[in-house]
């Protein structure tokens, strides 16, 4: 859905699609993990990538894209829009865009400012989420993380997961879950991209 500020909140849905999401990798202890894990399901995801993260991890980030996965902006070095100024905001995410290259950008914090949001829409769909699976909050156990995250599940959803390692310990046991009651009641993974109607 194409909110009224030009921030893209679900897919309309053609079927019982889902689409998966990352935050903050490439990290070389945990991206590689979910990789694995992604692939036992043999799904498909998007990647949002921080660019200071994809210069310092290059390989990893290879290995994304070698995987199949489509990647998005994440800016480069992650700062919150609302406390930064519009001009550097939009200077942050080309710089992003200089080793990413994707027309993807998610916000990061889900915090953007009216004139961010302005300048950069033209060049790129600002994709903000359906779901966040709080995978990276220690308040939120993992049980609460899977139930929480099915319970707003559903049709052109796009779910929000972080390759982070705040987020693994817990992400180890929910995202198989996860994955695996989606598969259970028909739901299939797409990737954000080209292919998909904004």
């Amino acid at each position: 859905m194409l909110g009224g500020k030009g921030l893209i909140w679900d897919i309309p849905a053609q079927g019982k699609e889902l689409f998966l999401t990352f935050d903050d990798g490439p990290d070389p202890e945990t991206t590689p993990v979910i990789l694995d894990m992604l692939e036992q399901y043999d799904v498909k995801a998007t990647f949002f990538c921080v660019g200071e993260n994809v210069d310092k991890h290059p390989d990893i980030y290879q290995k994304i894209l070698a995987a199949g996965h489509a990647v998005g902006n994440h800016g480069y070095n992650h700062l919150k829009g609302w406390e930064t100024e519009p001009e550097k905001y939009v200077e942050n995410v080309e710089k992003c865009n200089a080793v990413v290259n994707s027309s993807l950008f998610r916000p990061p914090y889900g915090k953007i400012k009216r004139s961010q949001r302005i300048s950069l829409r033209n060049r790129y769909n600002i994709i903000m989420w359906t779901v966040l699976s709080r995978d990276y909050d220690a308040r939120v156990d993992k049980n609460t993380c899977l139930e929480k995250t099915w319970k707003y599940t559903r049709p052109g959803a796009i779910i929000v997961f972080h390759d982070h390692r705040k987020a693994i310990e817990k992400l180890q046991w929910v995202l198989p879950a996860y994955l695996q009651r989606a598969v259970d009641r028909g739901y299939y993974f797409e990737v954000l991209g080209v292919d998909v109607k904004f």
